[in-house]
C-alpha cells in the first residue's frame, strides 16, 4: 500500500466516529421532532377504548390472581430438578441485553458507514437504519416503563415473606423481591414478539414460541406469577403498538392512514441490500 492510500485509509478510518456521532445526533433530532398527538395516538381524546381495555387486563389479572397464582407456585415447587435446570438455563435468553445489545451495536455500525453513492443506495441503507431503531426504541423503552411500573406497583414475588401470597404489595419498595407484576423477562420477550413479528411476518409462530417458553420459564423459577407473565405479555405488546405508532407520525417506516389505521412502508429487496453492502464495503 503506498503512502498516499494509507493517508486516505487513516482517514476514513477517523471519519468513521464523527460520521456515527452526527447521524446519531440526527436521528435523536428526527425523534423529537413535532407530531399531531392527537392523530397518532386518539385515545387522548376518547379515552374509553383505552380504558375498557385496561378493565378487561386487570379484571382478568385479579382472576388469575384469585384461582390460579398460588395453586400452580405450589404445584411447579414438585418439578423434577432436571427441569428446573433446564428452565433456569433458557430464561437467561428472556434478557434485554441478548437483543439491545446486537441491535444497539448494529445501528452504530450502520450510522458509521459513508455515505452511500447513489439515490437508490441511500434509500437502502435510511430503510435499513430505521429498521433497526424502531427494533431498538420499541422494546428498549418498553422493557425501560416495565421497570418502572413493576417498582411502583410493588408487588412481592412467589415466596418473599416466607409464604405464597398472590396480594402481597409494597408500592414503592424499589427493591428486586417486590417488582413481579408484570415480569420484565415477559415483558421484553411479547415485546420481541410484537417489534420483530412486526417487521418479520413470517418469523411470527418461532417469535411466539420463544416468548411462551421464556414466560413458562418464569413461572416455574418462582420468579413470577402467572398474572405476572400474563399482564407482561399485553405490557410489552401494547408499548410496540404506542412507539410504532409515533413512528409511524414521523414518516419513520410507517405511516398514518387516513382511518388512523398503520401504513408499513415495503422494506429493501435482498437483492438491493446485497448491492449496496458490496458497495460500502468495497
Amino acid at each position: 500500500m503506498s503512502i498516499a492510500s494509507t493517508d486516505i485509509a487513516d482517514r476514513s478510518l477517523l471519519g468513521a466516529p464523527r460520521r456515527c456521532l452526527a447521524n446519531v445526533v440526527a436521528s435523536f433530532r428526527r425523534l423529537g421532532r413535532p407530531i399531531d398527538w392527537r392523530r397518532a395516538f386518539p385515545w387522548i381524546v376518547k379515552p374509553a377504548p383505552v380504558l375498557i381495555g385496561l378493565a378487561v387486563v386487570l379484571g382478568a389479572a385479579l382472576v388469575v390472581m384469585a384461582l390460579i397464582d398460588a395453586p400452580v407456585t405450589r404445584a411447579v415447587q414438585r418439578l423434577p430438578v432436571w427441569f428446573l435446570d433446564l428452565a433456569n438455563f433458557l430464561t437467561d435468553f428472556g434478557k434485554g441485553a441478548w437483543v439491545l445489545w446486537p441491535l444497539g451495536l448494529f445501528y452504530l455500525f450502520l450510522a458509521a458507514l459513508p455515505r452511500p453513492a447513489t439515490r437508490m443506495a441511500q434509500l437502502v441503507h435510511a430503510a435499513i437504519m430505521v429498521r433497526a431503531g424502531f427494533l431498538f426504541a420499541s422494546i428498549g423503552l418498553t422493557g425501560l416503563s416495565v421497570s418502572l411500573v413493576k417498582n411502583i406497583i410493588g408487588r412481592a414475588r412467589p415466596g418473599v415473606g416466607g409464604s405464597i401470597n398472590p396480594f402481597l404489595f409494597e408500592p414503592l419498595h424499589w427493591a428486586p423481591a417486590y417488582a413481579s407484576f408484570p415480569s420484565g423477562h415477559g415483558t421484553t420477550v411479547f415485546a420481541v414478539l410484537a417489534a420483530f413479528g412486526t417487521l418479520f411476518p413470517r418469523a411470527r409462530t418461532a417469535l411466539l414460541i420463544y416468548a411462551v417458553i421464556i414466560g413458562v420459564t418464569r413461572i416455574v423459577l418462582r420468579a413470577h406469577y402467572v398474572s405476572d407473565v400474563m399482564v407482561s405479555a399485553a405490557f410489552g405488546i401494547v408499548g410496540v403498538i404506542l412507539v410504532r405508532r409515533w413512528f409511524a407520525a414521523l414518516h419513520l417506516g410507517f405511516a398514518l392512514g387516513p382511518d388512523g389505521g398503520i401504513i408499513q412502508y415495503p422494506g429493501p429487496s435482498k437483492r438491493r441490500i446485497k448491492a449496496v453492502a458490496r458497495d460500502l464495503l468495497a
